[in-house]
């Protein structure tokens, strides 16, 4: 055994397992199965060019000089970035715990109420210092925040404006220069009219749907928009405002002000910077636009037993369901970041959060004195956290980078120093020696911090916040590791079982690829540093770019885009341009067939484009007949096709090169979804089967973890006619010659978590990930042959082999009352998260193994299924009264004195020998949907608040 190989700590199952399992998928070799499964005219005459792969303690080693090539000065450089402290017991706790990190979108609240719980702090967290009244689990970045809030003050338009077409919306001149990229991005292909000028000279005309302001702005100026919202309410103008988290302990909440939305990052709440991210954005609404709201809302309802219980909450807004009538295409959250920063407010409290805000006003404010003492001007009239100074940023410059200090030149005669909590009095002494320096005066230093506020009494906070008994009662360490312990315990995650979700990959995440995140030459790095201070982020970046090029077979990568969703919309925006370059401006017909992920309608939808959606065969796979008429019929007009491949049904579509001519011939591009890369990778790729750009899930197929459901990260790659168009950043230049603006707010997204994926693929090699992508493929077709005779297979290709995964019918069982939720619910009690319900197929299940999962894992999970399906044998139609029905059983169903079920408490807590080993209960009955929907709370309020009396 081969001990210091990665590929045989990542691959599950082991060498002396192969034979038993092709045995029983009926094929004679490995190699056979995948000639089998992927058409032979797709695939790869070669294995990919990539270096030979580093055993984990070489990619240690590795990882660690090159971070060493980063140089981690101290940021004072702000817009929207700051240098936070990362309370020692939620980094280890939470960010590098696995039962944190490895569970996956709490679609099935049941096993998710702990994660689920963390959420709603963090919203409530959100609602109160924002003043508003309902708050999202998280967006993306600040950036495409903003951008969500502008889509939806433009889908709440009132009938008239609608009606007049009113279209212009407002950004103040403070806004960030990040975001301002982004919502020009955003704006066009919706027909918004953005119109940047100073908030104090704006006319309020009704030309206008909307504004959005910054709080404070981007140089640190703190202004009172309260007679600015007020007099854009008089108008029918809606006020979103992107205001500083931190800042809101001190100033008041816009939502006091009259705002429609908040918005911002909660980076800042012990969050590392990592170069840009993940981070955890906000996003706070008033409650008559929640249905309007992007991603993703936690709220209270109750179970079974009516005891109160979290959940999803409104998913019917999701674009799933609205596809192309969806005002966003995005499908996820930053969970793990927003359970972080939601934790850092628990740790801290009301009080703590105050001590902290205070000790970052008194830092600035102390500075300022001390450069004004110093013979420096300081222009802003009101700020927190940042002051804007008047001096020779060239000679400052040279003199703050000697001694590893980092400011924001705003141009040569200006400089922004934004202060944050590791801010000591020793820090502002160097501040103030770099300024006497360089004017030659004498260093005064500072002994105390100031105590007087640098901004107008009538927008100093007076509300009360985090009122709410979990935000007062752990700030002990030990208190809070007991409390993140407790969550944890309610909570299904990839280190108690395998969770086979179709379309998700949720495949091992390697300790070795995860380390790296912790260590502060990659996590303390602000994203707008000099260049020539983060040497190995470039080359890490560069070098990934270079590994995904090879892996697509495509000619260039954008690693900027934060999530799948925003791949796609990236992916869009570069053929849109592509084709704008052209002249083919008239080219927005997106061909999209019936069985696409939902995101990808409303992606299109998003960029421009209008979608004409192609019908699906009976066997799952694309009509051809049906694409050719329609790409026929619309060529003038053809910009693209949207693909999944292998397909959403689980198989590699062996017409798929004539379907890419075929919208080649008629003038349009080919986007690949890319949500089943796991398939392809080693075997094929896209560049040969005749895409011209596709999306990357790295937190899929590259092993970054689900987070709970994020981070996420969605890269482009595209072929050599799309290249100039790749996006690119307003601060830190990237992209091609013919750069899109930004998609995200940072130049290169979530560049912290790219390390994962550069360790899964060095470690790995050519050898080592064609290898996973056949373990995947061999895997879900010893499933599929497993489950044989007790479940059918929807789709399989033209040699019955599924790719890496498969459909279950699950449909005929309503005859003996069973839905596919049931079975859902059910698995719960065999210690099983579900697979994919109900997509792409209602009724369904859609089960990916992934490679990482060994034999008897698998063995395992087709025991519980196997043993299900004899129990729904046993149920009937007129009598609901079933363990299918009551699943999940919780520790107090089993232990109760009344158990009034006509089965026996071991048959519902223990149907299987191997539970007893490890146990997992859920801890609340199945939730009621509808309830929490009638009822809607997204915030800690007690029970007694909102059950109907």
């Amino acid at each position: 055994m081969k001990t210091d190989a990665f590929a045989l700590r990542h691959i599950g199952p082991r060498e002396n397992d192969l034979e038993h399992m092709l045995k029983t998928i009926g094929a004679a070799t490995l190699n056979q199965l995948i000639d089998e499964t992927i058409p032979s005219d797709i695939r790869l005459k070669s294995d990919l060019d990539l270096e030979p792969a580093m055993t984990e303690y070489e990619f240690a080693n590795h990882i660690q000089k090159l971070g060493n090539k980063n140089k981690v000065f101290q940021s004072y450089i702000g817009l929207g970035y700051n240098a936070a402290i990362i309370p020692a017991v939620i980094q280890r706790n939470v960010f590098e715990n696995p039962g944190w990190y490895t569970a996956y979108t709490p679609y099935q609240a049941e096993i998710a109420q702990g994660r689920l719980e963390a959420i709603l702090n963090f919203q409530t967290m959100v609602i109160e210092l924002t003043g508003m009244e309902i708050a999202n689990a998280s967006l993306l970045d600040e950036g495409t925040a903003a951008a969500e809030a502008m889509a939806l003050l433009f889908d709440v338009r009132s009938r008239d404006q609608k009606k007049n077409k009113t279209n212009k919306f407002f950004v103040s001149e403070e806004i960030l220069p990040q975001t301002l990229s982004v919502l020009q991005t955003r704006s066009t292909p919706i027909g918004v009219e953005l119109v940047i000028g100073n908030h104090e000279e704006f006319d309020f005309s009704s030309e206008y749907f909307g504004a959005i302001l910054q709080y404070p702005g981007k140089f640190g100026q703190v202004n009172d928009y309260t007679d600015f919202i007020a007099k854009a309410a008089e108008n029918e103008i809606k006020v979103a405002v992107a205001a500083d988290i931190l800042s809101l302990v001190k100033l008041t909440p816009p939502g006091e002000m009259g705002a429609a939305v908040v918005l911002g990052t909660t980076q800042r709440f012990g969050i590392p910077l990592g170069y840009g991210g993940p981070h955890a954005a906000y996003f706070a609404t008033k409650d008559e636009y929640k249905r309007s709201m992007p991603g993703r809302i936690i709220g209270v309802t109750v179970d079974t037993d009516g005891n109160r219980a979290l959940r999803m909450a409104l998913q019917t807004r999701e674009q799933h369901i609205k596809r192309d009538k969806a005002t966003s295409n995005i499908c996820t959250a930053q969970v793990l970041l927003s359970v972080m920063a939601g934790m850092y407010s628990v740790y801290h409290g009301p009080k703590g959060l105050q001590y902290i805000a205070d000790k970052v006003h008194a830092s600035a404010a102390t500075l300022a004195n001390a450069l004004e003492q110093s013979g420096y001007q300081q222009t802003n009239t009101a700020f927190f956290d940042t002051i804007v100074v008047k001096a020779d940023a060239k000679k400052v410059k040279a003199i703050a980078e000697e001694n590893e200090i980092n400011f924001y030149y705003v141009d040569d005669n200006t400089i922004s120093i934004s202060l944050n909590e590791t801010t000591s009095i020793t820090d502002l002494n160097k501040i103030v020696a770099v300024f006497a320096s360089a004017n030659g005066t004498a260093l005064t230093l500072i002994e105390t911090l100031s105590e007087t506020n640098h901004f107008p009494e009538n927008v100093n906070r007076t509300s009360t916040f985090l009122t709410h008994d979990v935000f007062n009662k752990y700030h002990s360490e030990t208190a809070l590791m007991r409390y993140i312990k407790m969550l944890e315990r309610k909570d299904l995650a990839l280190n108690h079982s395998m969770i086979s979700l179709g379309s998700c990959t949720m495949k091992l995440n390697a300790a070795s690829e995860m380390l790296p995140l912790s260590m502060p030459q990659w996590n303390n790095i602000h994203p707008f540093a000099p260049l020539d201070q983060v040497q190995g982020y470039q080359e890490m970046l560069a070098k990934l770019e270079q590994q995904l090029n090879v892996i697509t077979g495509f000619a260039g990568t954008t690693l900027q885009p934060n999530s799948g969703a925003q791949g796609e919309y990236a992916g869009l925006m570069v053929i849109r341009a592509y084709h704008l370059s052209r002249g083919d401006h008239h080219r927005n017909i997106a061909l999209i067939p019936s069985s696409a992920h939902g995101t990808n309608p409303a992606s299109a939808a998003m960029a421009g484009m209008k979608v004409v959606v192609t019908k699906t065969l009976e066997n799952g796979n694309i009509d051809v007949d049906d694409l050719r008429e329609k790409a026929i019929l619309h060529k003038d007009n053809l910009a693209c096709l949207m693909v999944t491949y292998p397909s959403t049904h689980g198989v590699f579509e062996s017409a798929i090169k004539e379907i890419t001519q075929l919208i080649h011939d008629n003038g349009g591009q080919v986007y690949m979804d890319g949500a089943n890369m796991n398939a392809q990778v080693g075997l094929t790729n896209p560049a040969t089967i005749g895409a011209d750009v596709c999306h990357l899930n790295l937190h899929k197929t590259f092993a970054i973890p689900h987070g709970g459901g994020g981070p996420g990260v969605g890269p482009i790659c595209v072929a050599p006619q799309l290249v100039p168009f790749l996006p690119t950043n307003p601060v830190i230049p990237t992209g091609g010659e013919n750069a899109i603006t930004a998609i995200s707010a940072a130049p290169w997204g979530s560049a912290l978590v790219c390390l994962i994926s550069y360790g899964y693929i060095c470690m790995l090699g050519a050898e080592g990930l064609r290898q996973s992508t056949e373990y995947a493929i061999l895997n879900a077709n010893y499933i599929k042959e497993k489950l044989n005779g007790h479940y059918d297979t929807l789709y399989s290709g033209e040699m019955g082999r599924a790719a890496h995964e498969m459909i279950i019918e699950c449909r005929p069982f309503k005859e003996k009352g069973i839905e596919v939720t049931d079975i859902a619910k059910r698995l719960m009690d065999y210690g099983f998260h579900a697979p994919t319900v109900s997509f792409p197929v209602a009724g369904t299940m859609m089960i990916e193994p992934t490679e990482s999962e060994n034999l008897e894992e698998l063995d395992r999970f087709c025991d519980a299924m196997i043993a299900i399906r004899k129990e729904i044998e046993t149920a009937t139609l007129d009598n609901p009264n079933n363990i299918l029905k009551n699943a999940p059983h919780t520790l107090m169903m089993a232990t109760t004195d009344n158990w009034n079920f006509p089965y026996s408490r071991e048959a519902a807590a223990f149907p299987l020998e191997y539970i007893a080993e490890n146990k997992f209960w859920p801890t609340v009955r199945r939730v009621d949907e509808a309830y929490g929907d009638r009822n809607l709370n997204c915030s800690c309020a007690p029970i007694e608040a909102y059950i109907e009396s």
